[in-house]
C-alpha cells in the first residue's frame, strides 16, 4: 500500500485516508455515508485482512469532523434532516409566539389558563437535560471542596441528584413525555404509601394514573399545539440550542481488538481526536487493594460507600484526568491511545482510570468498548450509556447474535436468591422504608417457594442432573397465578428505584443531631433484583410480545466443595496449615435460568433510538437471515471482494490423509487412533512444505488433550518440535501467561534459530481464534479440524 495519505470525496464528505484505499475500502466507507447521510443501519462485510477497521474509522470519523464544519458555517446535518432544521429556524424568526393548547401543556390548575410555554421558546431536549445533570466527577470536585474529611468518602457514583427522590415510573414517564416534545414542571405528586397485597399494587397504580390525567396525557398526540410538527426537529440539541452531532461508539468483541483499533487509529490524521475507552476494572483498577481479588466490582463499590469507614484514595483524583483537553494538552496524551497509556497515567496521578474513562465519555466523539456494553441493557445503565441519537458501530459483528441472546438472559442460583430475601428481610424488620422493600421481599419469596415446589417435576437428563423447563407464555401464566402481574411488576420496578435511592435523614449521632444516610441494600441482592426485571421487563413488553422468544430451565446438578472441620471443642487447636485436612463436600446446586433465544429482543432497544447501526464482519452471508435473526432493517448492504488475486490463496477440504485414511472429524471418529494418527501425519506434511507460521484449530480443548497424548505416545509430537516451535493454546490462565506464550510464538517466526518457524494449536471460539493480527509471516497456513459444533448435551 502506498504511504502518502489520500483525501477521497465520498458522498459529499472529504474522508483523509492514510495510504491508497483499497476497492473493498472504498466501496465500505460509501456505503457508510450513505447510512450516516440519512439515519439507515449498514450490514457490511468485507473479508479480513481487507482493511475494515480503518475504512470504519476514517469514514466515521470523516462524516462526523464534516458535520461540526458544517455547524460552525450555520448549518445543520446533511441531507433531509439539515434542512428541516434551518428551515425550522428560518420560521422561528418569522412566526410571532404562538400559544399552545394542547391539555398536556395547560397549567394543571387551570384558572389562570397559562400555557406553560409559547412554540417560541426553547423546548429542553432530553440529551440537554442529560447535560445539566452533574457528572461524577463535578460532583465530586464539588463535594472536595466543601469537605474534605467525611463527606468526600461517601459514594457519589451512584449518587443521582438530590433534590428530591423520584422513582422508576416517575422517570419513565417523564422521559416519555419529553420525546414528545414537551416540557413539564416537576411537581407530580408522588404516592405515600405502597402496599405488598398485588391488589392494592393495582390500585395504586390506576390512582397515581388518574392524579396524572389531569396535567398529562401520554397516549393522545397534541392535535393543536404548534410545537407537534417539530418535536422531532426541538430534540437532540445541545445547551447552545445548535444540532448535537451523534458520538461514535465503536464496539468489538474484546479488549484485544479494541487496542488493534487504536493503533490503526493512530496511522490517521483523526487520531487527536477526543476519545475513550470503556473497560471492566479488571483491566483499569490501580488500587493495590481491590485490583489483586476476584471480587473488584463489589470491593470497589464498598469503597466508594466507605462501609469499613475506608474510601478509595484513587477515586478521588478522577477530577485530575476526566477533562479531554487536560489528557490531551497536560498529560500527553496527544493521539489515540491504548487502555494501558490510561492505566499507566492513573497510577502516576493517582487517579482511578476505570472512572476517568466514564468521565471521558461526556466529551468525547468516539467511544470504544466491547460490544456487550452496548447491547447488555445492566451493563448500558451501570455505565450511564445513552445511545439515543448515536452512531452505533460493531466490527467483527458475526458473533452479535450470542451476544445479544446472553444480554437479554440470566441465571442465578437458588442460595443467591435466598441471600437476597434474607437482606431484604432484615430491611423490614428494621422498618427501613418498609413499605418499599417488603413487596420486593415478597417476590423473592414467592420465586424461592415455586422454585423448591418445581423440584418434583424435574425429570433427570444424565448422572446427578435433573431439568424442567417452560415456555415463556406457560411462565407468565404461573407468576399470574403467583401474584406477579404486568401491573404489580410495574409497582415493584419503582419500589427497587426508590430503595436504591440514597437519602439523607436526621438522626442521632454521639448524642447529637445530624444528617445521616438510610441504609440501602448490597450491591449483590440489588444486581439480583435488577437482572430478574430485566428479564420481566422484556417479558412484559408491548403486550407480552417477546415472550415465546424466552425459555425458563430449572436445573439440578451437584458439586463438590472443601470445608474444614472445626477444631475440636474444649481444646486449643493450633495445627500446621499444611497438615490440616479439608473435606469433600457434596452439595446441591438449584439453579433457574431464563434464556432469550432470539436475539432481536436485545436489539430492540437499539434499532428504533440510534442514528445509525453499522455491523461489519469477514463472515456474515447470508445476509437476508443475518438482518431476520436482528429484527433490523438494514437498507444499505455490502458483500465485498476480498483485496488479492485468487492465485494468491487456496481454501478448500482435505478429505483423506497421506495415508488414504478417510478424515471425518465426528465425535465416533475422533475417539479412534486411526483418525487421529492420520490427522497428525497431516498436519506434519503442512508443516514440512509450508514455511514460517502455521495455525491450527480444533473443535475443543478435549480434542487437543486428547491429540497431544497419542501424538507424545507416538513420536508425532517430537517430529513436529523437530520441525517447528509448537506452542498450544492453555486453557486457563492470566493475560500476562497468554501473552508471553504469543510472543514466543512470534519470535520463533521472526529469528528462525534452528527449526523453521512455529506452529500454533488453538481451539476455535478460543482466546487465539479472534481479535489477534496474524499478519505475513505469521499464519502462511491454516489448518481447522473438526467443526465446533455446540455441545449436544447441553441444555440451553
Amino acid at each position: 500500500m502506498a504511504a502518502s495519505p489520500v483525501e477521497y470525496t465520498i458522498g459529499g464528505v472529504k474522508v483523509h485516508f492514510p495510504c491508497k484505499a483499497y476497492p473493498s475500502q472504498l466501496a465500505m466507507m460509501n456505503s457508510i455515508m450513505r447510512g450516516l447521510n440519512y439515519g439507515q443501519h449498514c450490514l457490511l462485510e468485507s473479508p479480513t485482512g481487507s482493511g475494515k477497521s480503518l475504512a470504519l474509522l476514517c469514514s466515521a470519523l470523516g462524516w462526523q469532523q464534516a458535520q461540526h464544519a458544517k455547524q460552525k458555517e450555520g448549518g445543520g446535518h446533511v441531507g433531509d434532516k439539515g434542512q428541516s432544521e434551518k428551515n425550522l429556524g428560518d420560521c422561528k424568526k418569522s412566526e410571532s409566539p404562538s400559544r399552545c393548547y394542547c391539555v398536556c401543556h395547560s397549567n394543571a390548575d387551570g384558572a389562570a389558563g397559562q400555557p406553560l410555554y409559547t412554540a417560541s421558546e426553547q423546548v429542553p431536549s432530553p440529551g440537554e437535560s442529560q447535560a445539566k445533570k452533574p457528572s461524577l466527577a463535578s460532583r465530586l470536585s464539588e463535594k472536595v471542596q466543601t469537605s474534605l474529611d467525611s463527606d468526600c468518602e461517601k459514594d457519589e457514583d451512584f449518587r443521582p441528584d438530590r433534590k428530591r427522590l423520584r422513582t422508576a415510573g416517575f422517570k419513565s414517564q417523564k422521559r416519555q413525555r419529553t420525546q414528545q416534545g414537551v416540557i413539564f414542571i416537576d411537581d407530580e405528586p408522588e404516592l405515600e404509601k405502597e402496599t405488598s397485597d398485588p391488589q392494592s399494587w393495582r390500585t395504586a397504580s390506576s390512582n397515581q394514573a388518574a392524579g396524572l390525567s389531569s396535567s398529562f396525557s401520554a397516549s393522545e398526540p397534541c392535535s393543536r399545539c404548534p410545537c407537534a410538527s417539530t418535536k422531532d426537529m426541538v430534540k437532540d440539541k445541545d445547551k447552545d440550542g445548535r444540532k448535537k452531532i451523534p458520538k461514535i461508539f465503536f464496539g468489538t468483541r474484546t479488549h484485544k481488538q479494541i487496542t488493534q483499533i487504536a493503533h490503526e487509529l493512530k496511522r490517521t490524521v483523526y487520531a487527536g481526536v477526543h476519545m475513550t475507552i470503556l473497560s471492566s476494572r479488571d483491566h483499569t483498577c490501580v488500587n493495590a487493594d481491590v485490583a489483586p481479588h476476584f471480587n473488584r466490582n463489589e470491593r470497589c463499590k464498598d469503597l466508594l460507600e466507605a462501609k469499613d469507614g475506608r474510601s478509595c484514595r484513587y477515586y478521588h483524583g478522577v477530577q485530575r484526568m476526566r477533562e479531554q483537553h487536560t489528557l490531551q494538552r497536560v498529560h500527553g496524551l496527544r493521539e489515540a491511545w491504548d487502555i494501558e497509556d490510561l492505566v499507566t497515567l492513573g497510577k502516576r496521578l493517582r487517579a482511578c482510570s476505570y472512572y476517568a474513562a466514564r468521565e471521558l465519555m461526556q466529551g468525547a466523539s468516539i467511544i470504544f468498548c466491547p460490544y456487550n456494553y452496548l447491547l447488555d441493557p445492566m451493563i448500558r445503565e451501570s455505565m450511564e450509556i445513552d445511545l439515543a441519537g448515536q452512531i452505533l458501530v460493531l466490527d467483527e459483528a458475526h458473533n452479535i447474535e450470542d451476544c445479544a441472546r446472553e444480554s437479554a438472559s440470566y441465571t442465578l442460583e437458588l442460595a443467591t436468591l435466598q441471600s437476597s430475601r434474607d437482606e431484604l428481610d432484615g430491611m423490614v424488620n428494621s422498618n427501613i422504608r418498609r413499605s418499599k422493600h417488603e413487596p420486593l421481599r415478597d417476590f423473592c419469596y414467592v420465586l424461592i417457594n415455586w422454585i423448591q415446589e418445581s423440584q418434583e417435576l424435574l425429570s433427570e437428563r444424565g448422572f446427578e442432573s435433573a431439568s424442567k423447563v417452560w415456555s415463556g407464555k406457560d411462565t407468565l401464566s404461573i407468576f399470574h397465578s403467583l401474584g406477579i402481574t404486568a401491573d404489580t411488576f410495574s409497582n415493584m420496578k419503582q419500589n427497587l428505584a426508590s430503595v436504591l435511592e440514597k437519602e439523607e435523614r436526621v438522626g442521632v449521632v454521639n448524642g447529637k443531631e445530624d444528617m445521616v444516610l438510610v441504609p440501602t441494600i448490597g450491591s449483590s441482592t440489588a444486581t439480583v433484583l435488577k437482572n430478574l426485571f430485566m428479564v420481566l421487563d422484556y417479558l412484559y413488553r408491548n403486550n407480552c410480545r417477546f415472550a415465546e422468544d424466552y425459555r425458563v430451565a430449572l436445573q439440578r446438578t451437584y458439586t463438590w466443595t472443601n470445608q474444614v472441620p472445626p477444631d475440636a471443642q474444649g481444646f486449643l487447636v493450633r495445627p500446621r496449615a499444611r497438615h490440616r485436612q479439608s473435606i469433600r463436600v457434596k452439595r446441591e446446586v438449584l439453579t433457574l435460568s431464563f434464556w432469550c433465544l432470539n436475539p432481536a429482543v436485545a436489539f430492540s432497544d437499539l434499532s428504533a433510538t440510534v442514528h445509525s447501526i453499522v455491523l461489519t464482519s469477514g463472515t456474515l452471508s447470508p445476509m437476508a437471515s443475518f438482518s431476520s435473526e436482528l429484527g433490523v432493517k438494514f437498507t444499505i448492504q455490502l458483500e465485498a471482494n476480498h483485496v488479492i488475486n485468487k492465485s494468491q490463496v487456496w481454501v478448500g477440504t482435505v478429505g483423506a490423509g497421506p495415508q488414504g485414511q478417510k478424515l471425518c472429524a465426528t465425535f465416533q471418529h475422533t475417539e479412534t487412533y486411526t483418525f487421529q494418527d492420520e490427522v497428525g501425519a497431516l498436519l506434519l506434511h503442512v508443516c514440512q512444505v509450508m514455511s514460517k507460521g502455521v495455525l491450527c484449530f480444533l473443535p475443543s480443548y478435549k480434542m487437543l488433550d486428547k491429540l497431544r497424548i497419542r501424538w507424545v505416545d507416538t513420536g508425532l509430537w517430537e517430529k513436529l518440535e523437530q520441525k517447528k516451535t509448537v506452542v498450544t493454546e492453555p486453557r486457563g490462565g492470566g493475560k500476562g501467561d497468554f501473552d508471553e506464550l504469543l510472543q514466543t510464538y512470534y519470535d520463533a517466526i521472526k529469528y528462525c534459530e534452528g527449526r523453521d518457524g512455529a506452529l500454533l494449536i488453538a481451539v476455535c471460539r478460543g482466546k487465539v481464534s479472534e481479535g489477534l493480527d496474524f499478519t505475513d509471516d505469521n499464519a502462511r497456513a491454516v489448518v481447522t479440524i473438526g467443526i465446533p459444533f455446540p455441545n449436544i448435551k447441553d441444555l440451553q
